[in-house]
């Protein structure tokens, strides 16, 4: 048994950023991750001879004055990190059926011209919606922190486009403004980055995701790994440590004062580590439920634990293709591909499970890493991640079996890889015949490496009434245990970070703002698709990566 200020469980984005602002502000800093390596859905793992990076496709608010530029910089990650900018000029790619196309710009102004070029009918009412999404996203950013009653009271007048739509459903916005259909589908298809349809996703929370990346798109040189390995490096410059493969099974509890107050936690060979507070970046259920007992906690979190709705989770694609990409025309944007302009109707199949079945499916997310970072092709070879939406239920019958999985789950796997190379081709025509690699993963797999709950992706389903306000609080009512990551503040690369800084700044009792002091490092920026603009050293890599053959791709 040792002691510690400071246990983290998980080393998400938001359990490192947790762990790494305490460990600078002096504290030790202990974190616990039962996988293997450190990341959560950040991790990059290799596959067949390939890289690949489940988790991270693209990161925003990078450039000059973003929120995620100024955390990187203020945490002092800022050195260890390059980041790739994806096409400007169609950082996604939006596909639908086999003869629309539109590319979504970066830069707001740009986004909405282009829009009005393509469906000139409609120019008023595209700028009355792209403006309310982008006034929702401002006030939402403004309103964030403000509890006082009069602070709430005065909402109405501070933020009156966030208090007239913010919970209102997306479609509801749409309905008042749009008319098109494949418009429609256009300005909707990134819900794919929350997992919720427009009729049923709130316009607050859809506003911030758009918003996130109306300045457009980055990715981390290296793969998704670049982040933990640069929180890694800072971690241990700080003296914390970092315990892989360590998994926890309780957590610690004092029950003697006026309310419980946790203590430490058990770990899973049955040692005990002692900590002043424990932040965890586990999903809730499995952090209260599992690891607290709900024995410590009230009846109304209970309810609401038993009561909360999970999100959708994916298939996944893991390929290389011998093409080349690039004289195709291909480049470092993400690929949107739905067969209609009835994107709803593709979340109900997901929702229902029925795609499990299908020959190919409704809808697809496919994104080229080789294209993101040249760093990593390798000949004409080009690594490339797709996903498909699925309910997690269907999978729940796998719990437990990894490493024997049952024959039936193997046939499963063989019917989805054809399925999704078959949706696939109406993105990349010839994926099918020119491929060198591929494998296919699950919501078991999710659960089993990432441990959310059963597999899901976002953490919560980020309904009304499950966010903002009604989400899950960083702080808990067991005194000293705090939670952080996707069911908090927000989820994917951004909000995880974010409720970790929160966490921290709850443990330590300090403003956000003077955790952020640790500047010793400018953000790097390159253009993912003019390697002429990297660096000579670089360049050289590219080229040389570049000469190698399919079948040293393949065995390296």
């Amino acid at each position: 048994m040792r002691d510690v200020d400071v246990l983290v469980i998980g080393s998400g984005a938001g359990g490192l950023t947790a762990a790494l602002a305490c460990a600078q502000a002096g504290k030790t800093v202990v974190v616990c991750e039962q996988h293997y390596m450190p990341g959560g859905w950040c991790h990059s793992f290799p596959l067949g001879g390939f890289q690949y990076s489940p988790g991270v496709h693209y990161v925003g608010d990078l450039g000059p004055g973003g929120d995620m530029r100024a955390v990187y910089e203020g945490l002092g990650l800022a050195k260890h990190l390059t980041w790739l900018e994806l096409n400007p000029d169609g950082y996604d790619h939006v596909l639908i059926g086999d003869d629309f196309k539109f590319d979504i710009p970066s830069g707001f102004e740009t986004f909405v011209s282009r829009l009005i070029d393509t469906f000139p009918a409609e120019a008023a009412g595209i700028r009355a919606y792209m403006g309310t999404l982008r006034s929702v996203a401002e006030e939402l950013k403004a309103n964030m922190g403000k509890s006082r009653k009069r602070d709430l009271l005065s909402m109405p007048f501070r933020t009156p486009n966030l208090a007239r739509w913010g919970m209102r459903p997306l479609a509801h916005l749409q309905n008042k403004y749009l008319k098109d259909p494949f418009l429609k589908a256009v300005v909707t298809i990134q819900a794919g980055d929350h997992g919720l349809p427009a009729s049923r996703v709130p316009v607050a929370l859809h506003a911030s995701v758009v918003n996130h990346y109306f300045e457009g798109g980055w990715y981390p040189k290296g793969g998704a790994q670049a982040i933990p390995k640069a929180y890694m490096r800072e971690l241990k410059r700080h003296g914390a440590e970092v315990l892989l493969e360590t998994e926890v099974a309780k957590i610690l509890v004092d029950s003697s004062g006026d309310r419980p107050r946790a203590t430490g936690v058990q770990l899973s060979n049955g040692d005990e580590i002692r900590a002043g507070s424990v932040i965890s970046n586990a999903d809730p259920d499995l952090t209260l439920r599992s690891m607290l007992g709900l024995e410590h906690v009230s009846s109304k979190t209970a309810k609401k634990l038993n009561k909360t709705k999970w999100s959708l989770s994916n298939l996944s694609l893991f390929g290389a293709v011998d093409m080349d990409l690039e004289a195709q025309g291909y480049d470092s944007g993400n690929y949107w591909y739905n067969r209609t302009t009835d994107i709803e109707a593709t979340y109900a199949e997901a929702e229902r499970g029925s795609c499990l079945k299908n020959a190919e499916y409704e809808a697809m997310f496919v994104t080229f890493t080789s294209l993101k970072d040249r760093s990593k092709v390798k000949g004409t070879t080009h690594t490339f991640e797709a996903f498909n939406l699925i309910t997690p239920d269907v999978f729940k019958k796998y719990a437990g079996s990894f490493g024997s999985r049952p024959e039936d789950y193997s046939e499963m796997k063989k019917h989805v890889l054809g399925a999704m190379l078959k949706t696939a081709e109406h993105v990349v025509p010839g994926v099918t015949d020119n491929l060198v690699f591929s494998d296919i993963g699950t919501p078991a797999t999710n659960r089993y490496y990432v441990k959310s709950v059963d597999g899901n992706m976002y953490g919560t389903e980020k309904s009304a009434w499950q966010v903002g306000p009604w989400a899950f609080q960083v702080r808990t009512e067991v005194k000293d245990l705090y939670l952080c990551g996707s069911a908090t503040l927000g989820h994917g690369v951004a909000g995880a970070t974010m409720s970790g800084l929160v966490a921290a700044a709850k443990v330590l009792r300090k403003p956000m703002k003077e955790l952020l002091s640790h500047h010793d490092g400018d953000t790097v920026l390159w253009p993912a698709d003019d390697v002429s603009q990297w660096p000579e050293r670089a360049q050289k890599a590219v080229a040389t990566a570049k000469k190698k053959t399919v079948r040293q791709a393949a065995s390296a």
